[in-house]
């Protein structure tokens, strides 16, 4: 028996341009913020440098290499079988300082490239605008988001490549993981923010929550502008939302961690698509504003730009859930991809205590389409392992045992009645952590050599997943054993 997928449905794999490119430096391409972090462990926090030091190693600046590689790396994608890949332009590549007023033709010439090779494979391109790596000279400059100036760099930049392929790309999304500004850590790392000058890239005691709603109220702005003068350049084309979901759980069945699982999606997960899909803010948000001192800055006409781009599909990405209760002194805490929680008894953990849930993703899935019933994609799944090269192969069967388990729960879903039309799991090939800095946390189908230091071949490398991924692909679906 088959557990077959709908006809046309989009597999691929995800990565971002910050994480996987290098050539940080080539061909004309500027500093991004990404550009700025130093090397770190899961116990060593990253460093945001201001100026580049010259005894420090900057994971980004290499990364593995797609950049030279891009030709063999479609390739092997297009082996696999994928019908999508998602990838993100790197804004500093085509506008190199963000306030440029041409763009960069090499760093174009660059997306020619690798858009070429897609279609040369039927491969269809769903292309991330913004995906973690503003301009850095934006952030020198007016501090990137959290100046209205930044609306109009990122309009400019993305009507540039909505322009140029045009003809080639019909997904797009604007903002990665958009809702990441909701919690401290996203004010550089969306955002390209500096709270301070004290160089602490994810620690929650440097926080500013006005500075990070009146940043995502202008990064609103500039999807819904992105959206309409998409839809001029090309009617066709769409535009999603990326929400890194988490669904939350109560820790007990008492009023109070019910209570505080539903502010925490309301908050953490709904904020930010309720303006993106609906096209307003949500009625939770004026109480929150207010218990929070936060005073937005919106100008006349900013809540009509927004209600007239709204997008027309919801991505995600979908690692871990949260569990939260409301009194959890003495209860052992756990963190993820950009939240953390107290540990829930019911379930296993990664290497890195990113709790592993398949179920939690159907019921993510039927939670969101219930809300907003438009198409949906899973464009970011998969866990992160410390993975034993041996026999220039990979033996992971854990990492097909987690996305079968995933596939599984969306294959679910669709029966269910939602309407999924892609799943392009994350870091399809082995590329740097953007949390951590690190290699050896690896998501991919296919090895990369290189280690956390930066010493390596960068030799490619088919896994055990990737043939097991090809076979997935071959028959659209999950074969029943």
């Amino acid at each position: 028996m088959l557990k077959k997928f709908p006809d046309n449905f989009l597999w691929g794999g995800a990565t971002a341009a910050n994480q996987y490119e290098g050539a940080y430096n080539v061909d004309g391409k500027g500093l991004a913020t990404s550009d700025m972090l130093t090397a770190g462990t899961v116990d060593k926090v990253r460093r945001i440098t201001p100026i580049l030091e010259s005894n420090e190693y900057y994971p980004s600046h290499e990364a593995v290499d797609f950049y030279h590689r891009y030709k063999e790396d479609i390739a092997l994608f297009a082996e696999m079988g994928f019908k999508t890949f998602r990838f993100s332009i790197a804004w500093s590549r085509i506008y190199p300082n963000g306030t440029d007023t041409e763009p960069n033709e090499m760093g174009l010439q660059f997306y020619d490239r690798v858009i070429e090779e897609l279609k040369k494979y039927d491969i269809e391109p769903l292309v991330t605008i913004s995906h973690y790596e503003p301009p850095f000279a934006c952030t020198e400059e007016f501090n990137a988001w959290e100046s209205r100036r930044m609306i109009d760099c990122y309009v400019t930049y993305a009507k540039t490549v909505m322009e140029r392929y045009k003809a080639d790309v019909k997904y797009w999304i604007t903002f990665n993981e958009i809702n990441s500004l909701t919690r401290p850590v996203g004010a550089y790392l969306e955002a390209g923010m500096l709270v301070d000058d004290s160089g602490t890239f994810n620690n929650m005691e440097v926080d500013s929550t006005q500075l990070r709603y009146q940043a995502l109220h202008h990064q609103f702005i500039a999807s819904a502008k992105v959206v309409q003068l998409g839809k001029k350049i090309n009617p066709d084309f769409k535009f999603g939302c990326m929400i890194t979901y988490h669904c939350n759980y109560p820790y007990t069945c008492s009023p109070e961690d019910i209570f505080l699982a539903q502010q925490e999606d309301q908050m953490g997960n709904f904020y930010c698509s309720d303006v993106q899909v609906r096209g307003e803010y949500p009625s939770f948000a004026k109480r929150f504003w207010e218990e929070n001192n936060v005073s937005l800055a919106i100008q006349d006409e900013d809540l009509d730009i927004i209600k007239k781009g709204t997008v027309d599909f919801y991505s995600m990405s979908y690692y871990q859930p949260t569990t939260v209760s409301a009194k959890n002194e003495g209860l052992e805490t756990v963190y993820g991809n950009i939240v953390g929680g107290v540990k829930n008894p019911y379930l296993k953990a990664s290497e890195w205590g990113w709790e592993i849930d398949p179920l939690g993703l159907r019921y993510s899935l039927n939670h969101i389409y219930s809300r907003y019933q438009i198409p949906m994609m899973v464009v970011e799944n998969g866990i992160g392992a410390r993975d034993e090269f041996v026999n220039k192969t990979v033996e992971d069967d854990y990492r097909i045992d987690y996305l079968e388990a995933h596939i599984e729960a969306m294959w679910q879903a669709i029966q269910d009645g939602v309407d999924l039309i892609a799943y392009t799991p994350w870091g399809c090939i082995d590329l740097v952590s953007a949390s951590t800095g690190e290699m050896e946390k690896r998501y991919g189908f296919i090895y990369v050599d290189k280690d956390n230091d930066g010493q390596g071949t960068l030799d490619r490398f088919r896994k055990k997943s990737f043939f097991w991924y090809q076979d997935v692909i071959k028959h659209n679906g999950l074969s029943v054993k």
